[in-house]
């Protein structure tokens, strides 16, 4: 089969091939009704633009960076998905660049990155995000940036984020809806800022209901199962257990969960949990988990196009632009009234 080209595109549509390229390219100034058009046709006719030769053609090398810190976590996953899924609907492709902060060069190789593969922009997802010496180093090779999640909202870069401290209020609340007042939380790591406001809605909604939290129950985990086995031990030998228990995240609750199962402690008949973030595991667990679902993939999307997309960008606020994405609430069977 013969390769289509652009002029292909153009002579179908009855537009210029200049006109294909700026709509392909993302550009301003091209009427809506002619955009929808020749986005169809591009669709129809598969069209898959040179990525060579339109670098050799403009100044822009069309790669966007996604750097994070742990890109084999599932939180990772559903991140880079939503990225590359984001790049393929605008003709970009996507580098994964993991950030160990840890590591003793790891600014002179985010450097040599930034300068080896002149990226048009980068996505940068927590906990990296709100670390101030890589931030330093987007802004001195004046590379355009997109934050997922960060803690706060810098002027120069772009953000996208969901409201943790409302979610966690609400899936608090769907509890204390249950009958529940003894409930145990378990905290997220210091590192990630998600972790105090989901702290902050756990509480905000114990309060506005009037309970006290019992310092006994509130434990620190560091996102990961086996924190959540751990901590759930020390949680379900209290001498008065709580009779629910949200872990920030969801292989804490699943941890919690095990370790439940361990003892015996039948979910949810004696014991509610519940997680955060709707990851796979948590559809794999029985009983499945309750969970907030956190718009990974949509919010790596998001930012993919505040960083391409003129248009886009401007709706959402120009430079600087902030978007808070919706969230879920997602009842399945690991919880149940008091």
């Amino acid at each position: 089969m013969s390769v289509v080209t652009i002029k292909d595109v153009a002579a179908r549509a009855g537009v210029s091939p200049k006109t294909v390229s700026r709509v392909i390219n993302g550009e301003a100034h091209v009427r809506p009704e002619l955009r929808d058009l020749v986005q169809k046709v591009v669709a129809e006719l598969d069209y898959r633009p040179n990525a060579f030769a339109r670098s050799l053609s403009s100044s822009r090398s069309y790669l966007l960076g996604l750097f994070i810190d742990d890109p084999v976590s599932g939180y990772a996953a559903d991140v880079q998905h939503g990225a590359l899924m984001g790049c393929r609907a605008r003709s970009y492709h996507l580098v994964v660049e993991p950030v160990d902060l840890t590591a003793p060069d790891w600014a002179g190789e985010v450097r040599a990155s930034i300068a080896a593969l002149r990226l048009d922009g980068a996505v940068v997802a927590p906990p990296i995000c709100d670390d101030a010496a890589l931030m330093a180093i987007f802004a001195e090779a004046g590379l355009p940036t997109v934050l997922v999640a960060p803690s706060i909202a810098p002027p120069t870069s772009g953000t996208v984020r969901m409201d943790d401290r409302r979610a966690a209020q609400e899936m608090t609340d769907y509890l204390i809806a249950l009958g529940h007042r003894r409930i145990g939380f378990v905290q997220g790591p210091l590192s990630h800022s998600a972790s105090a406001r989901r702290e902050e809605g756990f509480r905000a909604a114990m309060a506005a209901a009037g309970l006290a939290v019992d310092e006994s129950c509130v434990m620190r985990g560091d996102f990961t199962s086996r924190s959540g086995m751990e901590l759930g031990e020390h949680l379900l030998a209290l001498p008065e257990r709580p009779t629910a228990a949200f872990a920030a995240n969801d292989d804490m609750a699943l941890g919690v969960l095990i370790t439940a199962m361990k003892l015996g402690i039948a979910v949810p008949e004696q014991l509610s949990v519940c997680g955060f973030d709707d990851a796979p595991s948590s559809r794999a667990a029985w009983p499945q988990l309750t969970t907030v679902r956190q718009p990974k993939a949509e919010m790596a999307m998001a930012a993919v196009d505040i960083l391409v997309d003129p248009e886009f960008r401007r709706k959402a606020g120009g430079e600087g632009s902030q978007l808070m994405l919706p969230h879920e609430m997602v009842v399945r069977g690991s919880t149940g009234p008091a």
